[in-house]
């Protein structure tokens, strides 16, 4: 495992983080700035962006950004040919599972597509540059309670887990067949005071605070009877960067091995300020998913046995994180 942050030739390891803006971005980017690489970072539009969450971070004048879309060729060996990139980290890609439902096309081709020219801009440019894929365990479907393992077969229920499945297979195709340095973590929810807000986990984090401080709003939700393995990202991204200093590449599963219903996080995010829950909120069957994996489970031990890695954050722990930021943000 080679974890110097200088590059072969002596000089500072250099990163690019494709789509820097969002919630693991930041955490990335701090965590290589911390481990002495030259950090570029990426978005559809680097002029008009604000980049929030990296000045939220205190290490926007830290980091290089530039345009680049995925799903332009073009754009994207342009970028890769001029900062000539040690790592690849690929963050970038439609988000959110509900909205894939609503946006399919978009989803698959800034996930599934974006990643194919990634891998293709690599094989032409520099087939030694190293490449992280974000994959998601959404790509395993319902395993019936059972823990996912890198094993477990792909059986996504959603334009988002499907285009994530596809950008696996790909990321593992061109590892066997051209022999690149390639790597998927599939990593499976993890959350942080950077999520968007129309994220659950930070949806009912900051309504209960709001509650708590006074508003008269109801919480609505869709099916909260759906149990998932809850993470704290700033943890998760080191998993990344561990996966990326290997001696050989490999895809991991990244979780806590611990999973909660969505009920209990919404009663335990209400309780942090002695609330009921049930009284503040409201079922929206129009939130409920056309198709919904109702049990998420996952077996993370290849990633402790291989990368030394081990989440020492549970769903408890982020909502305490969680509502301790948000409650500062309130005031």
């Amino acid at each position: 495992m080679n974890t110097s942050s200088l590059s072969v030739s002596g000089k500072r390891k250099k990163a690019l983080i494709v789509g820097i803006s969002g919630q693991d971005g930041p955490y990335l980017a701090a965590l290589l700035l911390a481990k002495g690489y030259d950090v570029w970072g990426t978005s559809r539009d680097a002029q008009m962006a604000q980049f929030m969450n990296l000045r939220k971070m205190g290490i926007l004048e830290q980091v290089k950004v530039l345009s680049m879309s995925t799903t332009d060729f073009r754009s994207t060996l342009q970028t890769i040919t001029r900062v000539e990139p040690d790592e690849i980290y690929n963050l970038s890609g439609q988000s959110s599972v509900g909205l894939s439902f609503e946006q399919p096309v978009e989803t698959t081709e800034s996930i599934s597509t974006g990643v194919l020219n990634i891998l293709e801009c690599i094989r032409f440019v520099n087939p030694k540059i190293r490449f992280y894929n974000a994959s998601s365990g959404e790509v395993f479907g319902d395993t019936k309670g059972e823990p996912a393992t890198e094993a477990t077969p792909y059986k996504p229920r959603s334009p988002y887990a499907v285009a994530k499945a596809a950008a696996t297979w790909e990321v593992a195709v061109y590892r066997e067949s051209y022999g690149l340095f390639a790597c998927s973590g599939i990593l499976f929810n993890h959350e942080s005071p950077l999520r968007p807000a129309r994220y659950v986990t930070k949806k009912i984090v900051a309504a209960a605070c709001r509650i708590a401080n006074g508003s008269k709003e109801k919480l609505s939700l869709g099916n909260i009877d759906i149990s998932r393995d809850w993470g704290w990202a700033p943890e998760y991204v080191d998993a990344m960067w561990r996966m990326m200093v290997q001696d050989q590449a490999d895809d991991f599963v990244i979780a806590t091995g611990r999973t909660c219903s969505l009920r209990e996080f919404v009663a335990h995010a209400f309780a942090k300020f002695d609330l009921d829950w049930q009284e503040f909120v409201l079922i929206d069957q129009n939130l409920i998913r056309p198709l919904e994996i109702m049990v998420s489970a996952a077996n993370p031990q290849k990633a402790i046995d291989k990368l030394d890695w081990r989440a020492q954050n549970d769903m408890y722990d982020v909502i305490e994180k969680m509502v301790k930021e948000e409650s500062l943000n309130i005031r």
